[in-house]
């Protein structure tokens, strides 16, 4: 749901390797009205970057600063989302993608749906040689319906493309139902500088997601630094979402719900009890992006859109004192 597909889950590797792994793979095995929600977090920054959800759409200016920005999305919908960076090579645009990627995909998961996964599977083969060039550049972690979620990276001059992937109910990408939209960042910096962290989150493939977990109530800026970045069972890269948990939260449902190549995963509706408040989503090895939230007390949790995060050590929970 971010390297992975995005225009879905699929991140910087290479077709066939992505088609015999999987192959190998296959055979080897809204909100209550009573609760309070969240206080907005609050940022200094210059410059703010506004995108609002209202169903499926992004509505935000079409160019924007060069720099670090930071993108404040309010998800005024009724379905979990995200925002995800999509950089493709020069000359590729959302037609072309919207031509020759959305296709095999809605084909594929349709077939992954219905239970027949290789055949699913089968049709990423084809996807356009280009289409496996594409870089993340960053974005929001999930966002539950109702709230807002700050988020800070840096972006050079270019065209990139913006997207959401997570699953209607009927399991259709919501890249499909038009979160897609394109951004032309331009030459001019923002003149914003880089935020300053109170809490730093580091995250690989070899030590998953590394945090001092002793936090407490009110306002923070995270930081996430991308020790690493690969494709993982389901071809996606590793990202950090944020959550607040209620008491009837099974981390078991949370953990399978992460994998979007089940046909229940990363799909409407999110699991009970799990309030999505943002995060980084996928970037480069080496990146840092950053999130600003206001943590009341209670139990969270970080969480990675990867197969079985709880394996990998991108499952935490920790508690946030008075």
């Amino acid at each position: 749901m971010k390297t992975q597909p995005h225009l879905f889950p699929f991140k910087n590797i290479l077709l066939p390797l992505l088609i015999i792994s999987f192959t190998a793979t296959l055979y080897s095995c809204k909100f209550d009205k009573k609760e309070r929600k969240p206080e907005e977090p609050k940022i200094e920054n210059e410059q703010v970057i506004n995108i609002l959800t209202e169903n499926m759409d992004f509505q935000m200016a079409d160019t924007i600063p060069s720099g670090w920005n930071t993108f404040r999305y309010k998800n005024a919908s009724t379905q979990t989302h995200f925002f995800l960076i999509d950089k493709y090579p020069e000359g590729i645009t959302l037609d072309s993608v919207k031509a020759r990627v959305l296709p095999p995909f809605d084909k594929g998961m349709k077939l992954i749906n219905e239970g027949n996964a290789e055949e699913g599977f089968a049709q990423f083969g084809k996807l356009p040689a280009w289409f496996m060039e594409m870089k993340n550049y960053g974005g929001s972690g999930l966002i539950s319906p109702g709230l807002v979620t700050e988020t800070t990276v840096k972006l050079n001059p270019g065209y990139y493309i913006i997207e959401c992937y997570v699953k209607m109910s009927n399991g259709v990408w919501h890249t499909s139902m038009g979160m897609a939209t394109e951004v032309i960042v331009s030459e001019t910096n923002s003149g914003n500088i880089e935020p300053k962290a109170d809490i730093a989150i580091t995250i690989s493939s070899t030590e998953g997601i590394v945090f001092n977990d002793s936090i407490s109530k009110g306002p923070h800026t995270f930081s996430v630094f991308y020790k690493d970045q690969i494709a993982h069972e389901n071809f996606t890269g590793h990202d950090v979402n944020l959550a607040k948990l209620s008491d009837n939260a099974d981390l078991d449902e949370i953990n399978n719900w992460m994998d979007w190549s089940k046909p229940k995963g990363l799909i409407e509706p999110a699991p009970k009890g799990v309030t999505f408040l943002g995060g980084v989503n996928n970037m480069i090895a080496g990146d840092t992006g950053y999130f600003t939230v206001n943590l009341e007390p209670g139990r969270y949790i970080l969480i990675s859109e990867v197969p079985n995060p709880a394996s990998k050590n991108m499952l935490k929970t920790f508690i946030v004192s008075e």
